[in-house]
């Protein structure tokens, strides 16, 4: 089931305590957004982006000022959300703690008019069914309480898949829980959705979790969408300076360009193609190489204030006195054994590419030689 989601605004109102007494301000400027059937899209932005918002306009949970929802022909912007074809999961589960994980995916069914409402028979196969698909056969007599946050989150999703939905919203699905689980979650409602093939719209402020599990990703701020791309597209080609910042640590340069080199007290980094004048340049933690001596493209003297081994990666933090913060660098087990880095030793940082927004087009400088 597609979704065209055309012009939608929010504003709400609150009760002022100047002179004018009330007021109003915009959730959501007009947003238009397309969804493919059997999509999955991530809305991903910061607290106060209208994320949240837009998911439940979507939901129905809330009215837009203007504009217009379609779940494929059909126009659902003033039908009611009972009768929208939705399934919502919400981040604190909403489980009815008295009733068996059984009972609690049969609700919706047994809640159906007389009419239309299937068989117990019926019933019973289809929650079996979705139970067998979030691995919870064998707690179908068990109460919310007995069970862990992931497998709460589990029955949620499987309780609102049980009416079959046209789509399906997710708030903050993982929210609740710690790490590790949220992982799992993760790789595992990407494997049912592909299973399933269901369009899904989930809310989230966790630029790995987007990244992950969405067929493309709606960046919000400030109630609109500053980029909506696929995860690679997004992380390589960022819109602006907002995009680049929200998805990932990000380190700074900052000084006077002169003759395609930028001066930053005692450092130095060549910056070809860029005009002379005041110019801040951003990297990312990946994009930064080590090494004991400088180059002559670079001379960057930092040194290891932290290290903290991650996966595959060790993650340093480094202090840049040049210019009075402090850096990241993301570097493989092998380059940190070469190097036999502890904590204050002094090293020199070579940018691989840097990346400038001051400008009505972003711009990524060539692949910078470490030579």
């Amino acid at each position: 089931m597609s979704i065209r989601i055309s012009q939608i605004e929010k504003t709400y109102g609150y009760k002022g305590h100047g002179s004018k007494g009330h007021g109003r301000t915009r959730a959501l400027e007009p947003i238009d957004l397309d969804i493919h059937d059997g999509e999955l899209i991530g809305l991903l932005g910061p607290s106060g982006s209208g994320k949240t918002t837009l998911l439940r306009i979507v939901a129905g949970l809330e009215q837009a000022d203007s504009g217009s929802i379609h779940f494929g022909d059909r126009d659902v912007t003033r039908v009611h959300v009972r009768d929208r074809r939705i399934g919502f999961v919400f981040q604190h589960y909403a489980l009815f703690r008295h009733m068996s994980v059984f009972d609690n995916v049969a609700f919706g069914l047994t809640a159906m008019p007389r009419a239309t409402r299937p068989s117990s028979g019926e019933i019973r196969s289809r929650v079996m069914q979705l139970l067998e698909m979030v691995r919870l056969q064998d707690f179908a007599e068990r109460f919310p309480a007995q069970l862990s946050g992931g497998q709460q989150q589990r029955v949620s999703l499987a309780r609102a898949l049980a009416l079959k939905p046209d789509v399906l919203l997710l708030d903050e699905p993982f929210g609740a829980l710690d790490a590790k689980v949220r992982q799992e979650l993760r790789r595992w409602l990407r494997h049912l959705h592909e299973e399933l093939h269901f369009t899904s719209l989930f809310v989230t402020h966790d630029q790995e979790e987007a990244l992950e599990l969405s067929d493309r990703v709606v960046v919000m701020s400030n109630g609109r969408i500053e980029q909506i791309a696929t995860p690679d597209t997004l992380y390589r080609q960022p819109a602006n300076r907002f995009v680049f910042e929200f998805l990932g640590d990000v380190n700074r340069i900052e000084g006077d360009i002169e003759k395609e080199v930028l001066t930053c007290g005692n450092a130095r980094v060549a910056v070809p193609g860029i005009e002379n004048g005041r110019q801040e340049l951003l990297l990312r933690p990946h994009e930064v190489r080590l090494d004991e001596q400088p180059s002559t493209r670079a001379h960057l003297p930092v040194s290891v204030t932290a290290v903290v081994p991650v996966g595959a990666e060790v993650r340093l933090e480094l202090e840049a006195d040049w210019l009075g913060e402090p850096w990241l660098a993301t570097i493989s087990h092998a380059d940190f054994e070469r190097l036999a880095i502890t904590r204050g030793k002094r090293l020199f940082a070579q940018p691989s590419r840097l990346h400038r927004f001051d400008t009505s087009r972003p711009q990524t400088l060539a692949p910078l030689s470490a030579s």
